[in-house]
């Protein structure tokens, strides 16, 4: 098995798959509305202004992504940032200096 830095290792297929995720305005828009609490789909698709299928389609690779969870609430769908989801994408950035050898930024 290659080295957990080599771009072959199994961790760097997992990161990637990650960071793509959220590689889209309007994931990180739901992101950034469930970073401050639960939301029902339907507040969801109020404030972000998209069509229900689109962000259904979004909810999807989220949740399949493990960063965000669902609960039903009746005919409702409730949704909220996973436990660990702000850490494995903190977890998923490369640390500069160790992946690519240029010093972090001071401070």
């Amino acid at each position: 098995m290659p080295a957990p830095g080599h771009l072959g290792h199994p961790d760097r297929a997992t990161e990637a798959q990650l960071l793509a995720a959220v590689a889209d305005p309007i994931r990180l828009a739901v992101l950034a509305s469930l970073a401050t609490g639960p939301r029902c789909a339907c507040d969801l698709q109020r404030d972000l202004s998209v069509a229900t299928n689109l962000l259904s389609y979004h909810l999807r690779v989220l949740r399949d992504s493990q960063l965000i969870t669902r609960s039903r609430r009746g005919r409702q769908a409730d949704y909220a940032l996973a436990p660990d989801a702000l850490d494995r994408l903190h977890a998923a950035l490369p640390a500069r200096s160790r992946s690519t050898g240029i010093p972090a930024a001071p401070g």
